[in-house]
């Protein structure tokens, strides 16, 4: 370890940090705009500028190594003058915009102009120009702004894996632009935002909403993926106004995809906020009071195997679990959390979650994709694929559909069956997954959701015995989800139990009728065709599909009005955090529940039950860590011994391809498809009609 004079103090250091690193680790503080941790170093900003003993001029310390003897200065007379010139050239030409600009009071420039700038200008000529370009629905480009840092084209090219923005020209002529004059083509292009460190990138829908200081800040996490990526609420009143991504290096590091991050304004359209009733084939608005009176009435005539219910994908685990005991307590075995009927198993906790974890991907040399799309299905797990691939070199295989990933991979096939190529080692790909140190296996849920299951996940267990897939300190078999609440209702037990129905089958006992009732909580997914004559209890937050066939209506809190527990793709139980109150007389999902437990309690009696026991979030939130041991370590991943995979006898296949879960990126649930961003999203990016512009 080299040991250098950093301010006349003795240092001993790591040989690979930077100088600018070093200063960070001692708490130093050193001004940067083209510095970023996550980035390539471009060393184009100057601002980071230090004094080194033995060089006569000031050097770029994010640049530079440190050496044996090496002695540093961070603020000698040399130093300061430095920045100030750096500062006033960077002023020359930005504009005096700071009251209209939506950067002002989070502005890198701002802040460090005040700290470390001159006190004036010598320079009084004409400012130069840049015209803006368009970068789609989520970015506001005011160029004019621009210094130079080139950090959203390392974002572009590093990070997202679209290589769309160039710099052209060179010196005050230097322009950043995206080379096709389209929008950006990216799941994560408004974290360039983030890392602009002026106000030529910025927020499209927040655009002079107001100022950061003016908001209520709730640190949550987001629901609109199965990765539960860390998130900060900004809200006013009962509003939400922005979200952004917070720190979580195990996760999500620094980043947020543009569905987490855009589309909040869908919370504010087709609220559910008060209940309804179905009365004379409309539904009709009503008191709490007589909605229980109706669901009241309709389930004491019925028996236990006669009502069902299903939960969806934006469900926390307080109600599904209420959910559950109060089903169970009416004597129905029918519960379902994926209501989109995947073969899902759910006995071994191992089998259905993501075991090297996100940030364990990273380890990984050699990758084999089956039935997913991680650039659609979470693309912050995609980015990390690529980071894999950027750093390890990491191989990719591919069974599904020709994707268009930001890494190349070796596309094996399109069908199931072309699993027995590598099964048999006729595929070259055989040789890389067996040559590899910790191969990885990634199972989207078009495998669950094939007729072919059974067979895949035998095929698979055969792999993960050939290859080195399972092996001590490493698991390779991970399960990527779509949805944030199906982790945590297969660990709480939402599914079916001895005698009881998936959701198939529920489906096609409501047309028989069979199942005569069915409580729907927030599943909008399902085809509403299939519920036949049944009696649709709603409980949801959003008038979306099950709503308008919904006979009663109970509204619900969406994830931003309630403290409510999630669990990721990885196993990792999490806790949202309130931000705003829920719109109307719209409660607590697991406060209906448990209200609407009460308002059975003469049924319940009668078949030797009570009523749930809840009386705050924190009863429940105690009886789920009771219910399983994932819950009682919040924000950490609980490993799961591994099981093998149940085998069948013969790998048959049949001729049906992969049909992957999402065909619109932008449009995965219900927030999104009342979200007029997420419209333009549709509109811009994935169909290029650009607004104004004929195409």
């Amino acid at each position: 370890m080299p040991t250098i004079t950093l301010n006349d103090q003795t240092f001993d250091v790591p040989a690979e940090m930077t100088i600018l690193q070093v200063c960070q680790q001692k708490g130093i503080e050193i001004p940067h705009f083209c510095y970023h941790p996550k980035l390539s170093i471009a060393g184009n900003c100057r601002m980071c500028l230090v004094e080194i003993a033995t060089i006569p001029k000031p050097v770029a310390s994010c640049a530079m190594p440190v050496s044996e003897n090496m002695v540093i200065y961070t603020n000698s007379p040399m130093v300061e003058k430095a920045r100030q010139g750096v500062l006033e050239f960077l002023l020359i030409n930005h504009p005096l915009d700071c009251p209209i600009c939506d950067q002002g009071g989070e502005c890198d420039l701002q802040d460090l102009a005040v700290n470390y700038g001159p006190s004036h200008s010598r320079f009084d000529l004409n400012k130069r120009v840049v015209t803006d370009k368009y970068m789609g629905p989520l970015i506001k480009t005011v160029m004019t702004r621009c210094i130079h840092c080139t950090r959203c084209i390392r974002f572009a090219d590093e990070i997202a894996g679209v290589s769309e923005l160039v710099a052209l020209g060179r010196g005050e002529t230097m322009e950043i632009s995206n080379a096709l004059d389209t929008a950006i083509q990216s799941e994560l292009s408004g974290n360039m935002i983030d890392i602009c460190p002026v106000g030529a990138l910025t927020d499209k829908p927040y655009a002079f909403k107001g100022r950061p200081w003016e908001w209520h800040k709730t640190d949550s996490i987001d629901i609109m993926d199965a990765l539960g990526s860390a998130i900060q609420i900004d809200s006013r009143n009962r509003e939400v106004v922005r979200i952004q991504p917070r720190l979580h290096e195990s996760l999500n590091e620094e980043w947020l995809s543009d569905r987490s991050r855009f589309s909040y304004d869908g919370l504010k359209y087709q609220r559910l906020d008060q209940p309804y009733l179905r009365s004379q084939g409309k539904l009709q608005p009503c008191s709490w009071e007589a909605a229980f009176e109706a669901i009241r009435y309709r389930l004491e005539s019925l028996q236990g195997h006669e009502i069902a219910a299903l939960a969806g994908d934006l469900a926390d685990c307080e109600a599904m679990l209420a959910l559950k005991k109060l089903w169970q307590n009416l004597g129905s075995a029918h519960l379902d959390c994926r209501q989109d009927g995947l073969h899902l198993p759910f006995k071994e906790r191992c089998h259905y979650i993501m075991n090297t974890t996100v940030a364990g991907l990273e380890q990984a040399d050699c990758v084999l994709l089956i039935g997913t799309h991680p650039r659609h299905e979470a693309p912050l797990v995609n980015a990390r694929l690529r980071k894999a691939y950027l750093r390890n070199h990491t191989s990719f295989g591919l069974i599904g559909p020709h994707l268009e990933l930001t890494y190349p991979y070796e596309h094996i096939g399109e069908h199931p069956h072309d699993l027995l190529k590598i099964v048999k080692g006729q595929h070259p790909f055989s040789q890389t997954l067996a040559s590899a140190r910790k191969p990885a296996v990634i199972l989207g849920q078009a495998v669950f959701n094939h007729q072919d299951t059974a067979a895949l996940l035998s095929g698979v267990q055969t792999l993960l015995d050939q290859y080195p897939f399972i092996q001590k300190g490493w698991n390779g078999y991970n399960v990527l989800h779509t949805a944030a609440a199906r982790v945590g209702g297969l660990d709480i037990g939402f599914v079916p139990s001895a005698g009881g129905y998936a959701t198939q089958q529920i489906l096609k006992s409501c047309q028989t009728g069979e199942i005569k009732a069915i409580y729907l909580l927030g599943a909008d997914e399902i085809p509403m065709a299939d519920l036949g004559e049944c009696f649709v209890i709603y409980q949801g937050h959003h008038g979306d599909a099950a709503a308008q066939r919904a006979d009663v209506i109970l509204p619900g809190c969406a994830y931003t009005e309630k403290t409510a527990t999630y669990v990721n793709t990885e196993g990792r139980a999490q806790r949202s955090q309130q931000a705003v109150s829920p719109p109307g007389q719209a409660k607590e999902d697991w406060k209906i529940i448990t209200a609407l437990s009460y308002s059975l309690k003469r049924h319940l009696e009668s078949l030797g039950k009570q009523p749930l026991s809840y009386l705050t979030v924190q009863d429940a939130q105690e009886d789920l860590s009771t219910t399983h041991f994932a819950f009682q370590n919040l924000g950490f991943v609980s490993v799961s011994p591994w099981t093998p995979l149940p085998k069948v006898e013969s790998l048959t296949f049949s001729q049906e391809s992969f049909v992957l879960p999402l065909d619109n990126f932008y449009m995965a649930n219900t927030i999104n498809r009342h979200s007029p961003t997420m419209a333009a999203c549709v509109q811009e990016i994935i169909q290029g009609r650009r607004p104004g512009k004929s195409v």
